[in-house]
């Protein structure tokens, strides 16, 4: 099965931190909490403008360690919109905002 989640973050280019998350299931729209929405995700990744492949600069969190970090708020959401609670949802959900997550200076506009 392809993932059922979507996850687009909305600013692009040197103003990413002015950005929001879009995220879907099944192309239902989820609402996040306006705090959680306007952040990052804290997902693992290189976020660095300047070394985009150097792993001394990733951070973030792995897939499993972030699951168990975010199992709370997680399952709150999915109950919320009628999303079934387990291991294999909660692994599509970190894939899609993966994809897409970013830090501060991803972009380099502040730099």
């Amino acid at each position: 099965m392809p993932n059922p989640f979507s996850a687009r973050w909305t600013a692009t280019g040197n103003n990413l931190c002015l950005g929001r998350w879009e995220i879907g299931y099944l192309e239902r729209p989820l609402q996040l909490d306006a705090d959680r929405g306007g952040k990052d995700m804290g997902s693992y990744g290189i976020f660095s403008y300047i070394y985009p492949d150097e792993e001394d600069f990733a951070e973030g969190l792995r897939e499993d360690d972030w699951i168990l970090a975010n199992a709370e708020w997680l399952a709150e959401l999915f109950a919320a919109h009628d999303i079934p609670l387990d291991e294999m949802h909660m692994r599509w959900f970190y894939r899609a905002v993966n994809a897409q997550d970013w830090r501060c200076g991803s972009c380099g506009g502040c730099l």
